[in-house]
C-alpha cells in the first residue's frame, strides 16, 4: 500500500512539474531573464515611420519582452535630419561604438555600412546565427516581401546579388494626392473637357490609365495664380535626394538609365538624350507649381497641399498621415497612382522612385544588446505587429500583411502604395559605398538645371557622368575611367 501511494505521489509530482515546466522555462531559458537592458535606436528626425519604430519598441515590445522573455528593456531614440543622419551613424560606427544598437538606414547606405563590417550580415544571422554571442540561427527573419523591388531596395547589397544586410522598416513609394472638390466639380469638369477634349479621371482605375501628358494639361488647367491656386507640386530641393527622386520617374519611365550596375559605368549611360529630354520635362512642370517650388522638399510639399494652394501633390506615401491629418481634408482627398508615360507602342510605362528605409543592426553591440535586437526584429515582423504599424500610419512590405484583405482599408493611401510597390512600377538607385559623393554631384547638377542656373541638359548630364565615373574609378569601384573629354566639361 505504501509503495502504491508513493508511486502515485511521485506520478502526481512529475505531472505537476511537467505542467509548470513550460511556464518556468519560457523565461528561465532566456539568458537575459531578470536583467534590464538599455537600447538605442537612431532614426530620421521628423519622420513619422522612424518615430513609430521607436515608440512601438517602448509601448509594445517592452511589455512583450517582459512577459515572454522575462527581461526589461528601455529604448531611447536619437534622430537626425535626412541630410545628416548618415554622417552621424557612420561617425559612430567607424569607432566601433555601440552607441546606436539598431539604426534606421536609408537604402542607399547599405553598401557604405556593410563594406567596413559595421553592420550584421543578415544572411549569416538567418543561416547560422551569431555563435560567438550564443545566438541561434534566425529563420523567421528570412522574410517573404510583397515584391522583388522591395527586397532589392531594403535588403540587398551588392546590387544584383542575393546578399542581404537590411530588414525593411518602412516601405515607401510616390503617390498622387488629389483634391476631390476640384476634380469632381461638374463645372470644372465640363470646362476642362471643353478645353482639352477629354474627361478628367474620376476613379482610382481612371488614374491608372492617366498619362503624364494628360496630367500636365490638368495641372495647367488648375494653375490660377490670381486665386493662389496651382496645378501640382513635386520636390526640387537640392537638400539630400529630393530633386533626384522626382526627376528619376521622367527618366526611367521613358527608358532612361542612370548607370550599368555590373560594370559600374555612368558615362555613356546617364548622359543620354532620353535623360536630357526628361530633365526638360521635369523642369517644365515647375510652370504649374507655386512660387518657390524649385526649393520645395517634403515639408514644403505638405504645406502647399494642406493649405489648399495646389490641386494635387506628388508625395511619398509615408507622409500620408501628415498630408491628410485633418479629417475634412482626408475626406476631400483621392490618393491614386501617379501618371504614367505613353510609349510609342501605345502602352503606358510608370516607373517611380522607391523611398523607405531598412533596419540595420550594429555589429559592435554587446551580446546582451545583440540578443535584444534579434528578439525585437523577430517581434517586429509578427503579423499583428506589422498590422499595428500600419494602423499607426506606417507602411509594411511583408507579403502576408500587404496582401491581407483588410490592408487597403487601413489608410487612404494604402491601395495606391501597394499598387506602386509592385515590381515594374518603382526602382531604387545605387547602394554604392560612395553613394553620398555621387548623390551630391547629381543633386548639384540636377538642381542647377531645374532652377535655370544652367540651361543645357546634355552638358549637365555630361558633367555629372564625368564626376560620378571618376568617383567610382578613383575608389576602385569601377575599372572604367572617365574619358579624356571630361577634363574640359564644366557646369555652365
Amino acid at each position: 500500500m505504501l509503495q502504491n501511494w508513493l508511486r502515485r505521489s511521485i506520478l502526481v509530482f512529475v505531472l505537476i512539474a511537467l505542467m509548470l515546466a513550460p511556464i518556468a522555462s519560457a523565461q528561465d531559458a532566456h539568458p537575459l531573464a531578470g536583467r534590464t537592458i538599455d537600447m538605442a535606436i537612431l532614426g530620421i528626425g521628423g519622420w513619422l515611420p522612424s518615430s513609430l519604430g521607436a515608440s512601438m519598441a517602448n509601448d509594445l515590445f517592452r511589455p512583450y519582452a517582459q512577459e515572454n522573455f522575462g527581461y526589461t528593456v528601455n529604448f531611447t531614440f536619437a534622430e537626425s535630419p535626412f541630410e545628416s543622419l548618415f554622417q552621424r551613424a557612420a561617425a559612430s560606427l567607424a569607432t566601433r561604438s555601440n552607441e546606436f544598437n539598431i539604426i534606421i538606414s536609408d537604402s542607399q547606405w547599405l553598401g557604405a555600412f556593410a563594406e567596413p563590417g559595421w553592420i550584421v550580415d543578415i544572411d549569416e544571422l538567418i543561416a547560422n546565427g551569431i555563435p560567438s554571442m550564443g545566438i541561434d540561427p534566425q529563420p523567421a527573419l528570412d522574410l517573404e516581401l510583397y515584391s522583388k523591388v522591395a527586397r532589392d531596395t531594403y535588403q540587398v547589397y551588392p546590387d544584383g546579388t542575393d546578399e542581404i544586410w537590411g530588414l525593411p522598416q518602412e516601405g515607401d513609394v510616390i503617390v498622387l494626392y488629389v483634391r476631390k472638390d476640384l476634380l469632381l466639380d461638374p463645372e470644372e469638369r465640363a470646362a476642362f473637357e471643353g478645353e482639352y477634349g477629354f474627361a478628367m479621371p474620376e476613379t482610382f482605375e481612371d488614374f491608372e490609365a492617366l498619362t503624364m501628358e494628360q496630367f500636365e494639361q490638368m495641372a495647367a488647367f488648375f494653375t490660377r495664380p490670381d486665386q493662389d491656386l496651382y496645378g501640382t507640386i513635386m520636390q526640387h530641393s537640392r537638400v539630400y535626394d529630393f530633386q533626384t527622386m522626382y526627376l528619376y520617374p521622367f527618366m526611367w519611365s521613358n527608358g532612361g538609365q542612370i548607370w550599368n550596375p555590373e560594370t559600374r559605368e555612368v558615362w555613356g549611360v546617364l548622359n543620354s538624350q532620353v535623360n536630357a529630354d526628361a530633365m526638360i520635362w521635369n523642369r517644365r512642370m515647375l510652370d504649374y507649381q507655386p512660387p518657390g517650388a524649385v526649393n520645395a522638399g517634403i515639408a514644403e510639399n505638405v504645406d502647399a497641399y494642406t493649405q489648399g494652394k495646389v490641386f494635387s501633390a506628388f508625395q511619398w506615401a509615408a507622409v500620408g498621415l501628415s498630408m491628410v491629418e485633418d479629417p475634412e481634408l482626408r475626406a476631400n482627398t483621392l490618393i491614386v497612382p501617379p501618371p504614367g508615360f505613353m510609349q510609342e507602342d501605345g502602352s503606358i510605362s510608370r516607373i517611380y522612385s522607391m523611398g523607405g528605409q531598412p533596419w540595420v543592426v550594429n555589429a559592435f553591440n554587446t551580446p546582451e544588446q545583440m540578443r535584444v535586437a534579434v528578439d525585437f526584429l523577430n517581434w517586429w515582423y509578427l503579423p499583428e505587429t506589422q498590422l499595428e504599424f500600419a494602423r499607426r500610419g506606417g507602411n509594411p512590405v511583408v507579403a502576408s500583411v500587404v496582401n491581407d484583405p483588410g490592408f487597403n482599408d487601413i489608410n487612404p493611401w494604402n491601395r495606391a502604395y501597394a499598387y506602386m510597390l509592385t515590381d515594374g512600377r518603382a526602382l531604387d538607385f545605387w547602394h554604392e559605398p560612395n553613394y553620398s559623393e555621387m548623390l551630391a554631384v547629381q543633386q548639384e547638377g540636377f538642381t542647377a538645371f531645374a532652377s535655370g542656373q544652367v540651361n543645357d541638359p546634355m552638358n549637365t548630364l555630361n558633367w555629372i557622368a564625368c564626376r560620378q565615373q571618376a568617383i567610382l574609378y578613383d575608389n576602385l569601384r569601377s575599372e572604367i575611367a572617365p574619358p579624356a573629354e571630361c577634363d574640359s566639361i564644366t557646369l555652365n
